[in-house]
C-alpha cells in the first residue's frame, strides 16, 4: 500500500480505543472533548447525529448517548429535544474538568491557559497563607521549618525538591482549612505536574531561588503575619512560573 493510501486509511479508521471493549463511552468522551477543543466541532455548530458518530467509531449508539451525556455534564454541548446536540461557546466549558483542562492546555499555542492556572492559584493560596498565618500553631510552623530547611540541602535533586515543594505548599493549605480552595489548587495541579510547558526549567539556581521564597513564606506565618504571609505567597507564585515560564516580557494578565 502507498504511503498516501495508508495515510487515507488511518485517517478514515476509528481509532485504536474503539477496537478495544472496556469503558468505551468514556474514551469516546475523551475523543469527541479533544476534537472540540482543537476546533474540529466549532462552536455553534451541530455535533454530528447519533448514527454517524456511531458509524465513525464503530461503537454502538447507547455508547454515544453516554458520551454525549458525558460532554453535556463538562459543558461542552447542549442537547435540546427537537433540535438536536450543539457544541457550546469555550465560556461555557467547564475547565475544571480534567478532560477539558487537559485537552485546552495542549492546544493552547501561548501559554495563555498556564497564566490564568497560575494566576488562579495565587489568589487561593495567598488568602490561605493569610488564614494559615492566623492559626499557625506551633507544629506548623515547625513543620514548615523542616520543609524548608530540607529543600535548602536538595536544591540540586529538582526531583525530590518539587516533593517537598508540593509538601510545603500543602502544609499551608491544610493549615487554612479551606478544603474547597485546596481542592481547586489541587486539581489544577494534577493535570500540569508532568507537563515540559508547566515546569519548565530546573537549575539548581531555580530552586534555590525558589526556597528564598519559600523562606519568606514560612517567616511570614511563623510571625503570624497574615498580610505579610499573603504577599509572600503571591510573589513567589508569580516570579517562580515568571521565571518557569522562560519568555521576555511577562504576560499582562500576571500584573497586579
Amino acid at each position: 500500500m502507498a504511503a498516501s493510501q495508508r495515510s487515507t486509511a488511518s485517517a478514515l479508521s476509528p481509532p485504536a480505543w474503539a477496537r478495544r471493549p472496556a469503558n468505551l463511552a468514556s474514551a469516546l468522551t475523551a475523543e469527541l472533548v479533544e476534537r472540540i477543543v482543537r476546533g474540529q466541532y466549532e462552536p455553534g455548530t451541530p455535533l454530528p447525529p447519533e448514527p454517524a458518530l456511531s458509524e465513525t467509531f464503530s461503537v454502538s449508539r447507547t455508547v454515544v448517548r453516554e458520551a454525549v451525556k458525558m460532554l453535556q455534564e463538562k459543558g461542552l454541548v447542549q442537547v435540546r429535544h427537537g433540535a438536536g446536540t450543539t457544541v457550546t461557546s469555550p465560556t461555557m466549558w467547564n475547565m475544571l474538568d480534567e478532560l477539558v483542562l487537559a485537552a485546552s492546555i495542549a492546544e493552547d499555542e501561548g501559554l495563555s491557559i498556564l497564566d490564568d492556572l497560575v494566576a488562579t492559584r495565587r489568589v487561593l493560596e495567598s488568602d490561605m497563607a493569610n488564614v494559615a498565618a492566623r492559626l499557625a500553631t506551633e507544629d506548623l510552623i515547625a513543620a514548615l521549618r523542616a520543609q524548608v530547611e530540607r529543600m535548602d540541602e536538595l536544591v540540586s535533586d529538582h526531583v525530590t525538591y518539587a516533593v517537598h515543594d508540593r509538601t510545603f505548599h500543602d502544609l499551608i493549605m491544610q493549615a487554612s482549612g479551606n478544603r474547597l480552595a485546596r481542592a481547586v489548587v489541587r486539581a489544577l495541579e494534577s493535570q500540569v505536574l508532568n507537563t515540559a510547558r508547566y515546569m519548565g526549567r530546573r537549575e539548581r539556581a531555580l530552586c534555590e531561588a525558589s526556597n528564598q521564597g519559600h523562606r519568606r513564606i514560612y517567616e511570614r506565618i511563623a510571625a503570624h503575619d497574615p498580610t505579610g504571609a499573603a504577599e509572600a505567597m503571591f510573589n513567589h507564585i508569580t516570579e517562580a512560573w515568571l521565571v518557569r515560564r522562560g519568555e521576555p516580557g511577562g504576560p499582562g494578565r500576571l500584573e497586579r
